[in-house]
């Protein structure tokens, strides 16, 4: 039987996470091929040594990203949330010119987030909530 828990050298750890990312203003800008490439964004940035996340479900309505994520004990967050937001703001306006139309002063994400762990609830309820997303309005 595989263990939940992941293990580095020194230690053994289940860090999972619920990210919620929402576009300014709440503009209806992502759409299937946006959030591929904000996915492929989220995967590159999120393999480099300081971070060392990885996606467990990610998904999208409209105006705002679901992802749920496991970390390390030294995966600095905050820096990579800002790291992601700046890097996926700034590529997806160039790959996708109609998006930066649909903005306003070309802000792409709101300067908030939610980051919450996924004690609460089960992560299989967690995952069948983020794949549901946006199934209503496609």
């Amino acid at each position: 039987m595989k263990s939940i828990y992941d293990t580095n050298k020194h230690s053994v750890f289940l860090l999972q996470y619920h990210l919620i990312l929402v576009i300014k203003y709440r503009r209806e800008v992502i759409d299937d091929k946006v959030c591929n490439k904000l996915r492929e964004i989220f995967e590159y940035i999120a393999s480099k040594d300081q971070y060392k996340l990885k996606i467990i479900e990610f998904n999208h309505d409209k105006d705002h990203l679901h992802i749920l994520f496991k970390a390390e004990p030294k995966s600095e967050l905050s820096k990579f949330i800002n790291a992601y937001k700046s890097a996926s703001s700034r590529l997806i306006k160039k790959e996708f010119p109609k998006v930066k139309e649909k903005l306003w002063k070309e802000a792409f994400w709101s300067r908030s987030f939610f980051l919450a762990t996924t004690g609460g609830v089960t992560l299989e309820v967690l995952k069948k909530y983020v794949e549901e997303q946006g199934k209503n309005n496609k």
